[in-house]
């Protein structure tokens, strides 16, 4: 996660245990360049025409290159970085995801952003927090989003 002098709330610990509810607002807008969806491809070994090819992807279904789902579903952890962090702890730990879609392609060119909502805090085993986050992928002038996931995130004292 990042520095926590840069998210938008930062709770301590303790206060962490009352956020289940919390809407968290929107990220920062992130504009999808060829060149992130090119290092994605050569990253993942997934080179398919339609990320990568812009002059075939023209003339694909969405007239342009498109970024890969996980590309920008992987955008969650600068993402979630800019919108909360805790402090006084010892661990933090991307924990995972549950349901995930992918509802709408993102062109290169295209901005993105991530609404966050807290929607339960859970005590785990070893005195932690486990957080549920509703996660929402926003691209600049669509209305439908791109991503829609519940992420997980845990934090140790």
């Amino acid at each position: 996660m990042t520095d926590i002098s840069t998210a938008r709330t930062v709770v301590s610990f303790e206060d962490a245990r009352t956020m289940a509810g919390t809407d968290l607002g929107e990220t920062a807008w992130r504009e999808i360049t060829q060149e992130m969806i090119d290092t994605f491809a050569e990253a993942t070994d997934d080179h398919q025409w339609i990320h990568v090819d812009p002059e075939q992807a023209k003339d694909g279904p969405f007239g342009a290159p498109i970024a890969h789902g996980f590309l920008t579903l992987s955008l969650i952890i600068p993402f979630w970085g800019e919108l909360f962090d805790v402090t006084d702890v010892g661990t933090k730990l991307n924990y995972g995801l549950d349901k995930v879609r992918f509802t709408a392609p993102v062109k290169v060119g295209s901005k993105v952003r991530m609404r966050g909502t807290i929607s339960a805090v859970e005590e785990v085993k070893g005195g932690g927090l486990h957080l549920v986050v509703d996660a929402t992928f926003e691209v600049e002038g669509q209305e439908r989003p791109a991503v829609v996931a519940t992420f997980l995130a845990r934090f140790y004292p």
